[in-house]
């Protein structure tokens, strides 16, 4: 079930936990696509608060937001790119999409198969795609205090699996979170320590969340029929009466 878009920004952008949170996973993001220039990018879920830093450069940003979830207006002061819209029919044209986040909006459908082939939908040749999920060997989605903690988690592999059944090619992954989710001082103050300390030991049992970047696969159209009309022989010559070996002519006229 998705969370509230209420509860939502009210983590992200109004508690110190969910500001810590939202800029770990923003900078991890980043240091996957550095830059979007001149492209689509889209969120499904809850990923605005990891989409400003395209907005400047991107042709489009769009924030997808499901109806069980609910809207909010984003970016606050610019002009509005949030869109709300069934979970599995998005208003997006296929093919139209270069980039594509996802964050609370697959652990919490209930239709996680087909969010997968709507996000394939929209995504052009070539595009790619980041998926940020709970991790289940983590501490965030153990605890309800974040809403890491709601849908289903998922280990490295199960999500890596279901993404290839999905059609999708996973690149590159790593965890991110590595603090605990408290609001003790201790921990938000030295979040950027672990958090550099987390990413050199790429340890996926460690992290919060884990981040897979996955990229469209795309097989080369082929002609119906023309493999079988290669290997068919030809039939050009099949009017044409057979040679008679000479030997057995010779017999023929002896007698």
């Amino acid at each position: 079930m998705h969370l509230d878009v209420l509860d939502l920004r009210n983590f992200y952008y109004r508690t110190p936990l969910g500001r810590v949170a939202q800029k770990a996973i923003r900078d991890q993001m980043i240091a996957f696509w550095p830059e979007a220039q001149g492209q689509t990018v889209a969120g499904f879920g809850f990923a605005v608060p990891l989409l400003r830093p395209y907005l400047s450069t991107a042709r489009r940003v769009i924030g997808l937001m499901p109806a069980p979830q609910g809207v909010m207006a984003w970016p606050a002061g610019l002009a509005n790119v949030s869109v709300l819209c069934e979970e599995v029919q998005w208003p997006l044209e296929t093919g139209m999409v270069d980039k594509l986040v996802l964050m609370h909006g697959l652990e919490t459908s209930e239709h996680p198969t087909a969010v997968l082939e709507e996000c394939r939908r929209v995504l052009g040749p070539g595009g790619r795609a980041i998926f940020i999920v709970p991790n289940r060997a983590g501490l965030w989605a153990r605890r309800d205090v974040t809403p890491f903690g709601f849908g289903r988690p998922y280990t490295l592999g199960q999500l890596d699996a279901q993404l290839r059944r999905a059609g999708f090619v996973p690149e590159r992954h790593l965890a991110a979170l590595y603090i605990p989710p408290t609001s003790r001082r201790f921990w938000l103050r030295s979040a950027p320590m672990w958090e550099r300390m987390g990413t050199r030991i790429s340890s996926a049992l460690a992290g919060g969340v884990l981040m897979i970047e996955v990229s469209k696969q795309v097989y080369a159209p082929t002609r119906p029929g023309l493999a079988a009309a290669v290997r068919r022989p030809l039939r050009v010559l099949e009017g044409v009466a057979q040679p008679v070996p000479s030997g057995t002519v010779g017999a023929a006229t002896s007698g």
